[in-house]
Formats: C-alpha cells, sequence, structure tokens
C-alpha cells in the first residue's frame, strides 16, 4: 500500500507493505507502512525528522498512526537490548529480577543516563514479569532475526 504524501508528516524514506513483515501480526494487521521523513511538528525554520508507522483502517489512514522522533526510536532500541540481554539471566532470580536492585542498567546518554528497570510500581508485576519472559522466548527467533540484522548493518556503517 502507497504512503500518502500529502499529509502533515513528510516521507522521504520508505518501507511500503509492511504488513508483510509485521512480526507475528503479518499480514493481519493495519500497520502498512514505515517511513522516515519532516515530523509533523516541524515549526517554519525548524526542521526535525521523524520515524513513522503508518496504520490503515481499511477505509482511512488512522489517527493510531505513530510518529518519533529518531532519537527516541533509538531510545527504544536500547530499552529493547537491555531487557533482552537481563532477560538472558533472569532465571537465577525467583521472580525474574532482583527485587532489592531492579534497575538493570544506567545507560549514559547526553551527559546524564537513561535508567533501565523493573517497574516495581506495577501490582502484578510477579505475574506480568513472567508473561512478558515467556513473549519473548515464543518470539525469540523473530527478534533475534531482526537483531542480527541490525548488528550487520550497524558493522557496515562502522559502529
Amino acid at each position: 500500500m502507497k504512503i500518502p504524501t500529502t499529509l502533515k508528516h513528510k516521507p522521504v524514506v520508505v518501507s511500503e507493505n509492511y504488513e508483510q513483515i509485521d512480526g507475528r501480526l503479518a499480514r493481519n494487521t493495519d500497520a502498512k507502512g514505515l517511513s522516515l521523513g519532516l515530523a509533523q511538528w516541524n515549526d517554519r525554520g525548524k526542521i526535525d525528522i521523524s520515524a513513522k508507522v503508518w496504520r490503515y483502517t481499511g477505509e482511512k489512514w488512522s489517527r493510531q498512526s505513530e510518529e518519533l522522533p529518531l532519537h527516541r526510536v533509538l531510545d527504544l532500541s536500547i530499552l529493547i537490548c537491555r531487557s533482552l540481554a537481563h532477560f538472558r539471566e533472569a532465571y537465577r532470580y525467583e521472580h525474574l529480577y532482583d527485587p532489592q536492585q531492579p534497575v538493570i542498567d544506567r545507560v549514559g546518554l547526553q551527559g546524564d543516563a537513561m535508567t533501565v528497570a523493573i517497574c516495581t510500581d506495577n501490582e502484578r508485576i510477579n505475574e506480568d514479569i513472567k508473561l512478558f519472559s515467556q513473549a519473548l522466548s515464543d518470539d525469540d527467533e523473530m527478534i533475534s532475526e531482526r537483531l542480527r540484522t541490525l548488528s550487520k548493518i550497524l558493522k557496515d556503517m562502522g559502529y
């Protein structure tokens, strides 16, 4: 499906037909495309780039389409990777984390740090963390394929 170019987000680089590869939702998703382009929140003289997931209801482009600044997409990737690393070793803990030390990592960024931690404010964390861990396990092949691809691209770029 063609991504619209007449809306506020102005696509520059696109991945159309995303519904064919949208994880477990492949071929049965409203996420029809991904794009990198000029952000919809740009003001005159200020240009930001954003990533967008384009969702289509079958009749119109959805207001639930998500648009994120590129640094947030990368921050989410960092959060995913640190979480995956934690859950590889989480079996060592009775509740899949140490309740006395719920902070997994502090990742240095921009002169400060992003804290990666188990959400102990979640009153059902012991139940939810088991479901989360199981879902990571169930999706391991799909996630690993994407991480290997990302790793190769990053290495090819010199990172």
